[in-house]
C-alpha cells in the first residue's frame, strides 16, 4: 500500500476525534502556505518599492522636491511612509507650533515621537502573519503526535478484541496511526523556517529603516528647506510590500 491508501485506510479506520485532528493539521497546512506565499510576495515588492523611493530621496535635491515626490505617490513602503510623516510633522509644527497636547515641545520633540509612531506602525505592519506561523509551527507537532496516540489506541483496541495476535497484525496499523507524526511534522517544519526568514527580514528592514530614520531627523532638524505647504495625505493604502 502507498501513503494514500495508508491514509485513506487510517482515516476511515478513525474516529471523529481523529478525523477532526487531520482536518485541522490540513487548516494549519493551509494556513501556513497562505501567509509564506503572502509574505514571501509582499517582502519581494517592499524590496523593489524600497530601492526605488530610497534612490529617488537620496538623487533629490532638497526635501520640498521629496515632499512634492510624495503628494504624486502614495507611500506604498517603509521609508516613503515614514518620509512622509516626518515631513509632514515638521511642516505642521513649523505653522501651527504647539496649540495641543500631543503636539507639546520642541519641533524635535514632535518630530521624534511622530516618526517613532510611525516606525512602529510599520513594524505592527510587517509582523502580520508570524504570529499565526508561529502558533502552527508550535502547535502542529502535538496535533499530529495527539493524532498518533489515538490511532495507535485504537488499532490495539481492535487487535486485543481479536485475540491473540503477531508482528504482522500489530505493524500495519500502528505504521498508519504513526502517519499522523509525519503529517504533524510536514506542517510544522515549513512554518517554522518561514517564520525565521520573515523575522530576519524584519530585523534587517527594521536595523535600515531605523538608520535611515536618523538621517532623515538630521535633514529635518537642520534646517533644510522645508517652505512647502503640507497637503493631505494620499489615499492610497499605505501597507508594506503594497498589499
Amino acid at each position: 500500500m502507498d501513503f494514500k491508501d495508508n491514509l485513506a485506510h487510517f482515516l476511515s479506520q478513525s474516529d471523529g476525534v481523529g478525523q477532526t485532528l487531520f482536518a485541522l493539521l490540513a487548516a494549519m497546512s493551509i494556513a501556513s502556505w497562505y501567509f509564506i506565499i503572502v509574505k514571501a510576495w509582499q517582502g519581494f515588492r517592499m524590496r523593489r518599492r524600497s530601492a526605488k523611493f530610497l534612490k529617488t530621496f537620496w538623487d533629490a535635491a532638497s526635501l520640498d522636491e521629496i515632499a512634492r515626490y510624495l503628494n504624486q505617490h502614495a507611500p506604498n513602503e517603509p521609508f516613503a511612509y515614514l518620509t512622509w510623516h516626518a515631513i509632514t510633522a515638521a511642516q505642521h509644527h513649523a505653522i501651527h507650533g504647539a496649540q495641543r497636547l500631543h503636539e507639546a515641545g520642541s519641533a524635535a520633540d514632535f518630530l521624534t515621537r511622530s516618526m517613532r509612531r510611525a516606525i512602529d506602525e510599520e513594524t505592527a505592519r510587517l509582523e502580520w502573519g508570524l504570529t499565526a506561523l508561529a502558533s502552527i509551527a508550535s502547535t502542529a507537532p502535538f496535533v499530529g503526535l495527539f493524532g498518533t496516540v489515538l490511532g495507535v489506541y485504537h488499532a490495539l483496541l481492535g487487535i486485543g478484541q481479536g485475540g491473540a495476535a503477531t508482528l504482522d497484525q500489530i505493524a500495519g496499523p500502528v505504521g498508519e496511526a504513526l502517519i499522523m507524526t509525519g503529517l504533524g511534522l510536514a506542517v510544522a517544519i515549513p512554518a517554522v523556517l518561514a517564520y525565521n526568514a520573515c523575522a530576519r527580514a524584519n530585523r534587517l528592514v527594521l536595523a535600515r529603516l531605523d538608520a535611515y530614520a536618523h538621517d532623515l531627523f538630521s535633514f529635518l532638524t537642520t534646517g533644510a528647506s522645508m517652505g512647502a505647504q503640507p497637503a493631505a495625505m494620499p489615499t492610497a493604502a499605505v501597507v508594506p510590500g503594497g498589499v
